[in-house]
């Protein structure tokens, strides 16, 4: 979930045969730099979205659903709103079979080799108060406070990055309080981390009609839709984003999704203009703005337009040296 940098769908740069799916054309080499809980690459994913209960998004700001649309939400589901992560840095890998463990003898070990690797410690991610006004219409009042709790802690789980976790504490929730809008975009986005894409885009559709065609969730659907290889969709859906303009963050995400998703169908030149539609890189750069540059500079590479892929790869860099792979990227582009 074709250029997509760090932390919003894919991107596409040099072909290789060996690359998983989850290294799709133009994906960084190396994981990008976990910023934390409220970091551009985590955005408290999981608290976010049970804000979706309190009608506001992660920001404050009331939920602006897409225009000209609909509503088919209940009173109950009609009051979810919300703020949703981007895609993350590049689409996570489906699912594969598991291999069996092989031993190899490999001799005495020293005591340096058998010294454990330090481990990346998880984000701490306090347990937020889930609304239970959502709930309540759907299951009782009793049950609502007991499914906040566990909704709460399947936020937790997913913000923490335990994704299996979040899937076993998330999916009975569902089954139960199918109305649920929180619980739906949550569990959609857990099985979309999990590389599972159908069961994602089922969730992320739910999500979409509960919240009255909300276009919050649009950059992951798509990202789902593009590994389905149902470009049409995913094309439908990025139209849908463009013309709702919800804030310059989202739509930069929708943006990439949607050129990576012309370069996985050979559009190289299409992708190119998708990303350079009114690109100007700014004094003072965020996140996104880092992330379109690096998908740009992926398919410049790609096109054979190495002197713009070098120092556009290189702007990103000097922006931020952490950004993925970009530093090493602008060193082997020639």
């Amino acid at each position: 979930m074709s250029p997509q940098p760090p932390h919003a769908g894919r991107s596409s740069s040099r072909p290789d045969p060996k690359r998983s799916d989850s290294n799709r054309p133009g994906a960084p080499r190396k994981a990008p730099v976990r910023r934390g809980p409220g970091g551009n690459d985590l955005r408290s994913a999981g608290s976010a979205a049970v804000d979706r209960s309190k009608g506001v998004r992660s920001d404050g700001t009331p939920r602006r659903p897409s225009p000209g649309r609909v509503a088919k939400a209940t009173n109950a589901t009609a009051r979810s709103g919300g703020r949703i992560p981007p895609p993350p840095p590049e689409r996570p890998p489906a699912k594969a079979p598991r291999e069996a463990d092989v031993w190899v003898d490999e001799g005495p070990v020293s005591h340096r080799d058998s010294a454990p690797e330090p481990s990346r410690r998880r984000p701490k991610v306090p347990t937020p108060t889930v609304d239970t006004s959502e709930l309540t219409p759907l299951v009782g009042a009793k049950r609502a406070n007991t499914l906040a709790a566990r909704l709460g802690e399947g936020a937790v789980a997913f913000a923490s990055e335990r994704y299996p976790d979040a899937r076993r504490i998330l999916r009975p929730i569902v089954e139960e309080a199918p109305g649920s809008a929180t619980a739906r975009e949550l569990l959609g986005l857990t099985q979309y981390k999990l590389g599972n894409w159908n069961d994602a885009a089922k969730h992320l559709e739910a999500f979409r009609e509960l919240t009255n065609y909300s276009v919050e969730q649009h950059p992951v659907l798509a990202d789902c839709y593009r590994a389905l290889k149902r470009y049409s969709l995913a094309d439908d859906l990025w139209v849908e984003l463009r013309d709702s303009s919800p804030s310059a963050e989202l739509v930069v995400e929708g943006r990439i999704v949607a050129a990576g998703s012309l370069a996985d169908r050979g559009k190289l030149a299409d992708a190119v203009r998708e990303l350079e539609k009114g690109w100007k890189p700014p004094k003072t750069p965020k996140m996104h703005h880092l992330r379109r540059a690096y998908a740009l500079a992926d398919l410049y590479e790609r096109v054979g337009e190495l002197p713009k892929a070098r120092a556009l790869m290189g702007w990103v860099a000097s922006n931020d040296p952490e950004f993925a792979d970009a530093a090493e990227r602008a060193d082997s582009i020639r």
